[in-house]
């Protein structure tokens, strides 16, 4: 089975002790491009960290299940209708992965992303920008 960002996901989802807000990334390279951070996820996350906050409305995601027999469509329940946040930590975590070697987790602050990316000669990040800039180091590996 080939690993991918929604295997990360679930890594991250038991194995992260940090709060704040995340943006997930998984490399199976030498380097990430920059545009795989869309602008209105930085944007978003540059919003979490600052004094003037994000508001954010959930919206009601419709299911569809198509069996043999029958089609059914129903609404996933959200745990609520809204959130507010403000000056929160807020992360790009980037998942530098080798198959049954490495599967090492780089915290780069929001902040400090947005100044590398302006100050990059080059249209990736490789793992050793992402360790400079990184405020936090994990191995996912047993």
């Amino acid at each position: 089975m080939a690993y991918k960002e929604k295997n990360f996901q679930q890594e991250f989802k038991t194995k992260n002790t940090n709060f704040g807000c995340f943006e997930l990334k998984l490399c199976k390279g030498k380097s990430l491009p920059f545009s795989a951070i869309a602008e209105h996820q930085i944007a978003a996350l540059l919003a979490v960290s600052s004094p003037d906050g994000l508001y954010h409305k959930l919206t009601d995601q419709p299911v569809s299940i198509q069996e043999k027999t029958k089609n059914m469509r129903f609404t996933r329940p959200k745990p609520f209708d809204c959130f507010f946040l403000q000056e929160q930590a807020a992360e790009i975590v980037i998942m530098f992965y080798v198959p049954r070697k490495k599967k090492t987790v780089y915290y780069i602050d929001i902040s400090d992303f947005v100044e590398m990316k302006r100050k990059a000669t080059r249209k990736s990040i490789t793992e050793d920008m992402a360790q400079v800039a990184c405020s936090e180091v994990k191995s996912y590996m047993k």
